[in-house]
């Protein structure tokens, strides 16, 4: 068998006669590059960029509609900030007092009975499942006055009940402080 140097050197006449056709070279300049990687083939990473963009907003999207739409807790409730600008005011004061008193009523224990723990957090969740249901009936109505008075003077009456039982609790805390300070007095 003879090899391709045997070949070519046996056939030189025939090799050098021929020319090869127009563009050869660059065609096979590109096949090498292509072949091994050194060319200068490029691609852009900005079509897939934008499509994993555009999926990314459509569930996104959806997610948002999904949640608005099926999810929300509270879509079938609407709270006074919606009826009005005035409204919205109300309701940011006295959610703003109702909180300050949570937050101190949260602070308070009674030690010696967990009853009085007890029947405060089932009346303060009584109170906000009737809130919840004022809500809803706003959802219904959204200009009913009745309904947006029932949700003021629910407050005011949350505020009033939160505010005397800080009172009532800081008396008796004061009572038995004096009640220490006399029997110190006493045994000393």
């Amino acid at each position: 068998m003879k090899t391709i140097d045997e070949i070519i050197r046996s056939n030189k006449d025939f090799f050098e006669d021929a020319e090869p056709s127009k563009g050869h070279l660059e065609r096979f300049n590109r096949k090498l590059e292509v072949r091994f990687g050194t060319g200068t083939v490029k691609r852009s990473i900005v079509p897939y960029l934008l499509k994993a963009a555009v999926v990314t907003l459509l569930v996104t999207l959806s997610s948002l509609w999904t949640w608005d739409n099926f999810l929300r807790p509270d879509r079938n409730r609407m709270a006074l900030g919606d009826v009005s600008p005035q409204y919205r005011d109300v309701e940011n004061y006295y959610i703003h007092q109702v909180n300050l008193m949570e937050n101190e009523l949260g602070t308070i224990t009674f030690t010696n009975d967990p009853e009085h723990n007890e029947m405060l957090k089932n009346e303060m969740n009584s109170m906000d499942s009737i809130y919840i249901q004022l809500q809803k009936d706003l959802k219904a109505n959204p200009n009913d006055e009745r309904i947006i008075n029932a949700m003021i003077e629910h407050y005011q009456a949350k505020v009033e009940v939160m505010s005397y039982i800080l009172n009532q609790w800081k008396e008796i805390r004061n009572e038995t402080q004096n009640n220490t300070r006399e029997d110190e007095k006493v045994s000393i």
